[in-house]
């Protein structure tokens, strides 16, 4: 009976410790934003940004694991310009009524030490999935006083051709290939504190 528990008391440590090394995180929207620059008339830069995300990430950076999910709103596409922000939500690029969302999911990060400095996944664009990686420039995490919470940010980066995910549109004066640049912070999903001797209430 003793072995059994002392088995038992064991296991229970072990799943405890392992769900505290893998943390949560929930993108925080407000801080997050993807945006892209492409080639216009090949004089120029074009660039961009969608203004609206939402997503979650796990992260074990002891065991070197972990897995993204983002979620971007397609007709949240932002250049400045009005009349090419319609043009890039209609059926010629990015089709938001019918595509609305633009995703990335991932369950490959790849660790320098403790620090994750790329992610291997695969983009969903216009129904047509492909993979990619993000390379991270930039990574931190902080608690600092006035946040309260623990939130993580970094920069991220890669190049793809819109061509592969039929983005052929307007190919005689806008580049194939579009570089992404993406500023994400997110914040730890903690559990609550433990109630007091009275409950929720503490008395």
């Amino acid at each position: 009976m003793r072995r059994r528990a002392a088995r038992t008391a064991l296991a229970t440590a072990l799943v405890a410790t392992n769900a505290l090394a893998a943390e949560t995180y929930v993108i925080d929207p407000a801080h997050t934003f993807a945006s892209f620059s492409v080639d216009h008339l090949g004089i120029a830069t074009q660039r961009g940004r969608f203004d609206r995300s939402r997503g979650r990430a796990t992260l074990d950076r002891e065991a070197r694991t972990g897995t993204i999910d983002i979620e971007i709103d397609s007709a949240s596409v932002s250049t400045g310009n009005a009349q090419l922000d319609a043009l890039l939500r209609s059926d010629e690029f990015f089709d938001s009524v019918r595509q609305p969302a633009i995703r990335f999911h991932a369950e490959q990060i790849e660790f320098d030490a403790a620090q994750p400095r790329a992610v291997a996944g695969e983009l969903t664009l216009l129904g047509v999935t492909r993979p990619v990686t993000l390379a991270i420039g930039r990574f931190g995490c902080t608690r600092k006083p006035f946040v309260v919470v623990q939130r993580c940010g970094a920069d991220a980066s890669a190049s793809i051709r819109r061509s592969q995910f039929g983005l052929k549109g307007y190919a005689s004066f806008v580049g194939d290939e579009v570089a992404i640049a993406i500023q994400v912070e997110a914040i730890l999903q903690e559990p609550p504190p433990p109630a007091g001797p009275g409950g929720a209430g503490g008395g």
